[in-house]
C-alpha cells in the first residue's frame, strides 16, 4: 500500500511539473526565432548603398542600420546573414532566416508567400540609359534590351515593352555593364542610379515610373515577430532613428510616406 501511495505521489508531482512547463511555454517568448535570442535577418550585400560587403565579408549600408535597429527594439542580437537576392524570400518563408530587411517592394505576387512589416522606405523604378541615348520614357524602349536584377519587380515592368530582358546577379552590376556599352537600359530603383551617377558611372537618368513601399518580409505564420517588428519600426520613426539612418546614406529622409 506504501509503494502505490508513493507511486501516486510521484504521478501527481509529474503532472504538475508538466502543467508547469506548459504555462512557462504559453507565458514565453511566441516569435519563432532561427536563433535563440537573435533577429537573424538577410540582405544581398550587393545593393549599394542599401546593403554592400566589405572584405571581412560583413555587410554594411541601409538596409543593415535598420536591420540592427530593429533588432535593437526586440531586444535580441542582430545576426546578419548575405545571401542571393533572389532567393530571400524563399529563405524566410522557410525559416532559414526570421526576416529580410532587403529592399523588398511590397506587392501582390510576393504576399502569397510572406507577410511585411508597414514601409520603412518609400522609393520608386527609374530608366537608365547610356549618356546620348534617345531614350527619354518606357515606350520608347519597346522592342529594345533591357537589363534588371534577378528576383526584382522590375522585370515584369521591362517585359511589357520588350522580350529581350536580362537578368543580374545585383543592380549594381546592371548599372555598371550598361556604363560599358551594353544593353539599351536598366530599370532600377531611383536611389541606386542616383548613387551610381554620384560614384561617376557614366549613365543618366531618364522617366521614373512610379512610386514603391519596401517593407521587411517575414514568414506568415510568424504573426507574433511581425507585430513586434511593426512596434519596432514605429518607434524608430517617432524617436527620429530611421530618418537619421536615411540622411546617414542618402543626405535625405526617404523613410517618411509622400502621402502625407
Amino acid at each position: 500500500m506504501k509503494k502505490i501511495i508513493v507511486l501516486f505521489t510521484m504521478m501527481l508531482a509529474a503532472a504538475g511539473l508538466l502543467a508547469g512547463c506548459g504555462e512557462e511555454e504559453a507565458s514565453g517568448d511566441a516569435r519563432k526565432l532561427a536563433e535563440k535570442g537573435k533577429f537573424t535577418f538577410a540582405a544581398s550585400g550587393e545593393f549599394k548603398p542599401f546593403s554592400v560587403t566589405d572584405g571581412g565579408g560583413k555587410m554594411t549600408g541601409f538596409d543593415i542600420d535598420v536591420g540592427e535597429a530593429v533588432a535593437k527594439e526586440l531586444g535580441l542580437e542582430p545576426n546578419q546573414k548575405k545571401f542571393k537576392f533572389a532567393s530571400i524570400v524563399e529563405g524566410v518563408k522557410s525559416g532559414r532566416f526570421d526576416a529580410a530587411v532587403a529592399s523588398h517592394t511590397i506587392n501582390e505576387e510576393r504576399l502569397k508567400h510572406v507577410n511585411f512589416s508597414t514601409p520603412y522606405y518609400y522609393s520608386g523604378p527609374q530608366i537608365f540609359v547610356k549618356p546620348g541615348s534617345k531614350v527619354e520614357k518606357l515606350d520608347d524602349l519597346k522592342g529594345k534590351e533591357i537589363a534588371v536584377s534577378k528576383g526584382s519587380t522590375y522585370a515584369a515592368t521591362a517585359e511589357k515593352v520588350t522580350d529581350h530582358v536580362v537578368l543580374y546577379d545585383s543592380d549594381v552590376t546592371a548599372l555598371e555593364a550598361l556604363a560599358n556599352g551594353r544593353h539599351d537600359a536598366v530599370i532600377t530603383d531611383f536611389i541606386t542610379g542616383k548613387e551610381a551617377i554620384g560614384a561617376n558611372l557614366k549613365i543618366e537618368a531618364r522617366e521614373l515610373l512610379g512610386r514603391s513601399e519596401q517593407g521587411i518580409a517575414v514568414a506568415k505564420e510568424n504573426e507574433e515577430l511581425l507585430k513586434e517588428i511593426n512596434k519596432a519600426l514605429e518607434t524608430l520613426r517617432e524617436n527620429g532613428t530611421l530618418k537619421k539612418i536615411s540622411e546617414k546614406y542618402f543626405g535625405e529622409d526617404i523613410t517618411a510616406d509622400p502621402g502625407k
